[in-house]
């Protein structure tokens, strides 16, 4: 079984052949090219697996060649390059699940969902335990908005693969999108609990959390989200934005300052920070971040206008 690509980040094949001389037949190319693509040189493994292609002359041996090439393509992001090779692979390997596989993904990261879901569906025709294939088709399936259709595809990959944490999180997020707050929160809990760093989990979690008014439980969802990767900009702004909603607004204000620090052209953290600045009495500073949140953003100056006119002349509360 060759290896497949998983997710968004794509697994290079990779090869224990070394070489001492220098390669003469298409297998001596195709495994330097190995080498080569294992070490990160995906340049040279292209070229290699290319040698490989123009020195054999027996159609079957052409297929690992064309799918190496295409592995290497997919590690550059050249979907159409890996597609035109995955074809030229099927061609001659019209029964290998694999390269349909890969097809799809390239298909999928080109947001070709058409044709990526034939190609997901393909791969399970030819080899029914695939819980990969799975939960790529719903995510493509997803993607064009078949919500039904994605959730039953995450369902068959999580039953087919109990601890799948990626396509219970897909199916969390897919639930969400129904607004089964419940449902979504199940699953995501369900993917934390088989993968305690993945903080996107905790994210979203946090997020169906506080649109189920769990304002607590959420601020401590994106606190934990935040012990993992505690430079993200979209989780301070996620935690402010609960406890804003909490009214703990001192906390809110430090979080709307370090989304802020992180990335100095988040209009909406400043309008959201003179909000409570204005609300606390603190016109001044509430004043400069109306100012500098219009800058970024004008849109923005209509939305505040009555807020602002309402509370600018008030005496401090």
């Amino acid at each position: 079984m060759k290896r497949v690509f998983t997710v968004a980040l794509f697994l290079l094949v990779t090869s224990s052949f070394g070489f001492a001389q220098t390669p003469r037949t298409a297998e001596d190319f195709n495994n330097r090219g190995l080498q080569r693509q294992s070490r990160g040189d995906i340049d040279g493994a292209i070229e290699d697996f290319t040698a490989a292609i123009a020195r054999t002359g027996q159609p079957l041996q052409l297929a690992p060649f064309y799918y190496n090439r295409a592995n290497a393509r997919m590690s550059k992001s050249d979907w159409d390059g890996a597609i035109a090779d995955y074809s030229k692979a099927i061609e001659i390997q019209p029964t290998d699940p694999d390269n349909y596989f890969n097809r799809g993904l390239a298909y999928l990261n080109k947001t070709d969902y058409d044709h990526a879901i034939v190609d997901f569906s393909k791969a399970i025709e030819i080899s029914p335990q695939s819980p990969l294939a799975y939960n790529h088709r719903g995510n493509a399936r997803r993607a064009k908005g078949d919500i039904d259709g994605a959730i039953a595809d995450y369902t068959k990959a999580v039953e087919q693969s109990p601890r799948y944490f990626e396509a219970f999180y897909n199916r969390g997020a897919a639930r969400q999108a129904k607004n089964d707050l419940d449902g979504a929160i199940e699953d995501y809990s369900r993917g934390i609990e088989m993968a305690p760093q993945f903080s996107d989990a905790f994210v979203n979690r946090g997020l169906a959390k506080q649109a189920k008014k769990d304002l607590e439980g959420a601020i401590a969802d994106f606190s934990a989200a935040l012990n993992i990767k505690s430079d993200d900009a979209g989780t301070f702004f996620a935690r402010a934005t609960a406890r804003q909603e909490a009214k703990h607004f001192e906390a809110a204000v430090a979080d709307y300052s370090r989304v802020i620090e992180l990335d100095p052209a988040n209009a909406q953290a400043f309008a959201n920070r003179a909000v409570i600045e204005m609300l606390q009495g603190n016109k001044a500073p509430a004043e400069r971040d109306f100012d500098q949140a219009f800058k970024l953003d004008p849109s923005l100056k209509v939305q505040y206008k009555k807020f602002i006119e309402g509370h600018r002349n008030k005496p401090n509360e």
